[in-house]
């Protein structure tokens, strides 16, 4: 009985797995330090029998402290997840996707990190330091324009992102672009690109144009 017990629990999607982990958390009633902006987390799991936009799935939001740490705490860590999936942390009325009317004229600042020559990288410390970026809202004046952060999770390396909804403020752009990596503690000589969600859409090949790099 044990063995088929346990041989069910492994058939679990890992969508499955974090849905239930979340759905029971039981978070504190009392006192809390509210966040600026409501968040909401997402996952997408990289099914090709499925229609892109069926892979998202929102899985909870919050507007406090302790509740992102209730949330944060209590699913299954980036750098655990298998190859194909992601996380999304948006503001609360935006979706994490380019056709949404808050991302449409917008672009995402990206670092990539190559498995093969990325040894020593810890993507779940450099996504909780994009995340507390955000949440803390820890771009200044420029938060405003910030709309969320991914972070992929892939086969030959993983990609941070953060997404921002103007694309033509270059000033701002840059601003936001310095402080993404000056958070991830990236050395001088380790590049960034910023991608305008329109070129994304039209690229030819894996990768598009770069409007900047830092």
């Amino acid at each position: 009985m044990a063995s088929a017990d346990t041989a069910v629990m492994e058939e679990k999607t890992s969508e499955q797995k974090i849905s239930e982990d979340v759905e029971k958390l039981e978070l504190d009633p009392l006192i809390k330090h509210p966040l600026q902006n409501r968040w909401c987390l997402w996952f997408f799991k990289n099914d090709k029998s499925k229609d892109w936009a069926d892979n998202l799935r929102q899985i909870t939001s919050f507007d406090t402290v302790e509740d992102f740490w209730a949330v944060y705490n209590h699913i299954q860590s980036a750098g655990k997840l298998a190859s194909g999936c992601d996380y999304n942390l948006f503001k609360d009325d935006i979706k994490p996707m380019w056709e949404d009317e808050r991302n449409k004229t917008g672009g995402r600042w990206l670092a990539s990190f190559d498995k093969r020559g990325g040894k020593g990288i810890d993507v779940d410390k450099l996504w909780l330091e994009t995340v507390l970026c955000l949440i803390g809202e820890g771009f200044d004046e420029e938060s405003d324009v910030v709309n969320g952060c991914v972070v992929n999770v892939r086969g030959k390396g993983n990609k941070l992102s953060v997404w921002i909804g103007d694309y033509k403020r270059d000033e701002v752009v840059l601003k936001i672009g310095r402080r993404f990596k000056e958070r991830l503690g990236l050395p001088p000589r380790f590049q960034i690109a910023f991608e305008a969600h329109q070129d994304t859409i039209v690229k030819r090949g894996s990768s598009a144009k770069s409007r900047f790099t830092i």
